[in-house]
């Protein structure tokens, strides 16, 4: 991997982190699995085991977003959703508020509040962005959670109910996305940390899902949430000079909630790949020893020819999310919207490989005695969260043309 261009070859350090975290994947994400799925609750004796090694911790989180090559986390993350997609994304889930802090906070803001969303060993704490809200999924420009200022105490007063946060109400610190100028639409919002034990934040309904049981999501409530001026992400003199460009008819920068779903972006499709992944060895190795009409299953073609095109699909989306990832990290800009060609792609392929790995078990895939019908559930929300495909395809489109597809 150079600066001159795009080469998929691992970095020795990056091959031995993808290794590491393989094994931890195999021996203890993937065992624990169907348990947390079945129970359908947030695996903390997991969390503490990869807190313990040093896996969820915000020095694994620094050391592998700023690896040179930008596939640190990538391979990672590929390798803990081989193991387990619920389980993962509850060890991973602190990333995308540690993303949201780290893309709109001030270098004080980021010290102060990236370590207290990881904790320590001995006492792991969460983190959760907080952006869509019941009728603001897809269209963040219609978020209604307001923050209005104080000016006589110089704090922000929050009020509103977020929704589909992950770790929501039971993260330490989160970072919620509101608007100071509904006039304004996306151009008018900011993001907050809220703080731990901040008085008016609670959880309201958790969510029993069709897929990522093991991760909590839920919804938050914030009443009269009172903060002072210094949690308001970026400061509110940075916060003025954009409102007062933007009512002078002047561009604002990128909107808080659309530039950290940027930056995840090739992270969430490597995800999708790992989880693909698990299900096409599955089904190939299911093909290999199972038998009927007197021959392994994976002799006949329509058995092979599935294999092969679950491995190429796997594959073409792997190297998408691996030229995302190195673009961002080496500061390329993503003209052809390179972020959201990776999701879509990976999330859609993760969507048809798992459908076709319960395919090739029969009925026995069919049945909870094998991973695969998990692997599919998980998949699903992978063309749906962080931006549904439609929205990837309206991204995708509005940058191939150049014209404002709606």
């Amino acid at each position: 991997m150079s600066e001159t261009g795009f080469c998929p070859e691992l970095s020795d350090d990056v091959r031995e982190v993808r290794d590491w975290v393989h094994e931890f994947a195999r021996t203890v994400v993937r065992p624990a699995g169907a348990e947390w799925d079945e129970r359908e609750e947030t695996p903390w004796p997991v969390i503490q085991e990869a807190a313990k090694i040093g896996l969820y911790s915000l020095d694994f989180f620094a050391q592998q977003w700023f690896e040179p090559s930008g596939l640190g986390l990538i391979v990672a993350f590929e390798e803990l959703f081989w193991g387990d997609a619920g389980i993962g994304l509850s060890i991973v889930g602190t990333g995308l508020a540690a993303a949201a802090l780290s893309a709109s906070g001030t270098p004080e803001q980021i010290g102060q509040w990236l370590p207290q969303m990881f904790g320590t060993p001995d006492d792991v704490k969460l983190g959760a962005f907080c952006a869509s809200e019941p009728d603001a999924g897809s269209d963040v420009g219609a978020i209604r959670t307001r923050a209005v200022y104080d000016e006589a105490s110089g704090d922000w007063i929050l009020n509103g109910v977020k929704t589909w946060a992950t770790n929501g109400g039971i993260a330490d610190v989160h970072v919620v996305v509101a608007s100071v100028d509904p006039s304004l639409g996306t151009r008018g919002q900011a993001s907050f940390v809220v703080p731990p034990g901040t008085p008016g934040l609670s959880m309201g309904q958790k969510f029993k899902k069709h897929g990522i049981r093991a991760s909590h999501t839920a919804e938050v409530v914030l009443d009269n949430v009172r903060l002072p001026g210094s949690c308001l992400l970026g400061g509110k003199e940075k916060l003025d000079a954009r409102l007062a460009r933007v009512r002078q008819g002047g561009r604002s920068g990128e909107q808080a909630a659309l530039r950290t779903f940027e930056t995840t972006r090739p992270s969430v499709a490597a995800m999708a790949v790992g989880i693909a992944r698990a299900a096409f060895e599955y089904a190939r190795d299911y093909a290999r020893e199972r038998e009927q009409f007197g021959r392994k299953i994976g002799e006949n073609q329509a058995i092979a020819f599935l294999l092969a095109d679950m491995a190429t699909r796997v594959d073409v989306a792997r190297l998408m999310t691996w030229r995302a990832a190195w673009m961002a990290r080496n500061g390329r800009t993503f003209d052809q919207a390179e972020g959201s060609m990776c999701k879509l792609v990976a999330g859609e392929t993760a969507v048809w490989v798992t459908e076709q790995a319960i395919q090739i078990l029969g009925g026995a895939g069919y049945t909870r005695e094998h991973p695969v019908e998990r692997f599919h559930r998980d998949a699903k929300i992978y063309t749906i969260f962080e931006g549904t495909s439609e929205i990837q395809r309206l991204i995708i489109g509005r940058a191939v043309t150049g014209l404002p597809v709606r």
